[in-house]
């Protein structure tokens, strides 16, 4: 990768700030475009398996990013057997990543914030959340069809089929914990049932 390259992920990245409305999960179907398809710079293993790593960590989900650059640079220096600079530049990826995806939202929704806070009583304020909930559903919605859509053979996977519609019954209808619903998961991953 050239110092061009590095910019336009930059770029890339802190657009996508600013339209990561409801956690830079949400932007995670364009990152893969982005990443995988348009550019060639990371596999799909390595996107779904970082956003996996990161969900399953703990800490704040935004950890997917660093890993998704952390990718991009090793990868730009040949592998995990490319000496110190892949290293280099992996921990150079985790910086462009992180703070393009992190530095555009802290400005605007601290600009923003102030703003609505001032002004919460206006109509079109409490217009604008009320018509925000639908927008980072459906975002959301698109991120776990990309993370899913791997899983196409019905015959054999249908078991994490189930998984997800379950899943998501439980949490549109009941009031169960997401770390039931994340550890149920886990177990029925760890006994092999999904």
């Amino acid at each position: 990768m050239n110092a061009t390259a590095w910019i336009d992920l930059f770029a890339h990245f802190a657009l996508l700030s600013l339209l990561a409305i409801g956690g830079a999960i949400t932007t995670a179907p364009d990152m893969h475009r982005y990443l995988v398809h348009q550019n060639g710079w990371i596999t799909d293993v390595q996107f779904t398996s970082s956003i996996a790593l990161s969900q399953a960590a703990p800490g704040p989900n935004v950890l997917f990013v660093a890993l998704l650059g952390w990718h991009v640079g090793l990868n730009a220096g040949g592998g995990a057997n490319g000496g110190w600079l892949a290293w280099a530049l992996a921990l150079l990826g985790v910086l462009v990543t992180m703070v393009a995806i992190l530095l555009p939202s802290s400005v605007l929704s601290y600009a923003a914030s102030r703003w609505a806070h001032r002004h919460r009583e206006r109509l079109s304020v409490r217009a604008f959340k009320a018509g925000m909930a639908p927008i980072v559903i459906a975002l959301l919605m698109a991120t776990g069809w990309l993370l899913i859509s791997a899983h196409n053979d019905a015959a054999r996977d249908w078991p994490l089929w189930l998984l997800m519609a379950t899943s998501t019954a439980l949490v549109w209808r009941t009031r169960i914990h997401l770390l039931v619903l994340i550890a149920s998961g886990a177990l029925l991953g760890a006994l092999g049932l999904v």
